[in-house]
This record gives structure tokens, C-alpha cells and sequence, in this order.
């Protein structure tokens, strides 16, 4: 991967719908480039898939937190079905360590929030919990 492939990524990660033309204009290469260069990415592994941001997706949520779980027996996959149907759930991950789990919590209030980290800690099969709140975050993508 050079450059070329660099500015092309981060333009994707603007904006993944942007047409062949308005890459080449942006990177000030041909469309044949593009095209090319796309394909080749796509084909070593470097590009695996393109997705679909709404406006929930990037919406932020005033109150943000992550909760750690710790799960007893077998029941990962089944508690992480339900905990990932609950719409404050950003997102549910799996993880090494002394926690099972990982949830990503996004709520309006704090009395939300912590109605759901009520409701987690009730649900089947969950030993133990610690969550922490998000303050800020200091780098995304653009």
C-alpha cells in the first residue's frame, strides 16, 4: 500500500458512496486509477466490506458508558443476543481477560442509563459487572 492507496482510503472513509469521478477529481487521478486501485485493494484483503452509517449510527448520545461482564457457563452467545436487542446498546463485544463481555451503553440521562445497567445486571447468566462512564473522546475519523 502507497500513498495514493492512503488518500483513497481516508476519501472512502469520508465518504464510501463518492463516485469513481469524484475520487479521481479529489486524489487528482484518472478514473481508470480508481478504479483500479479499488479493485486491487478489495482483492488483497486491505478493503473488506463497505457499510451504511444512519443517523442513530453517529448521533451521540449525552450519556455514554462501557460495561464489562463477566458471564457464568456456556450462555455468551445467548445473553449477548439479548443484550445487543437493547436499543441503548451501541454495540456487545466479546473480549479476553477477566471480563466475558463488553457492552457499549449510549443513553439521553443518567436515570436511562442506569435502568439499563439494571435491567443487564437482572438478565440470566450474568456474574458480575463494573461499568464506566465515557467522558470524552479524542479521536475519531472524520
Amino acid at each position: 500500500m502507497d500513498g495514493l492507496d492512503s488518500k483513497l482510503l481516508n476519501a472512502l472513509h469520508r465518504d464510501a458512496r463518492a463516485s469513481l469521478s469524484e475520487l479521481a477529481d479529489t486524489l487528482g487521478v484518472t478514473r481508470t486509477t480508481v478504479r483500479s486501485r479499488l479493485q486491487r485493494l478489495k482483492q488483497s484483503g486491505e478493503i473488506v466490506g463497505f457499510t451504511v452509517l444512519t443517523r442513530q449510527d453517529v448521533a451521540e448520545s449525552p450519556v455514554r458508558g462501557l460495561m464489562m461482564l463477566e458471564i457464568e457457563g456456556r450462555g455468551t452467545e445467548r445473553t449477548m443476543a439479548r443484550i445487543a436487542a437493547l436499543r441503548q446498546v451501541r454495540a456487545v463485544h466479546t473480549t479476553n481477560g477477566s471480563w466475558d463481555l463488553i457492552a457499549e451503553i449510549g443513553t439521553e440521562t443518567l436515570a436511562e442509563l442506569d435502568e439499563v445497567l439494571f435491567l443487564i445486571r437482572r438478565m440470566e447468566g450474568i456474574t458480575r459487572s463494573e461499568t464506566n462512564l465515557l467522558l470524552s473522546t479524542r479521536k475519531g475519523r472524520v
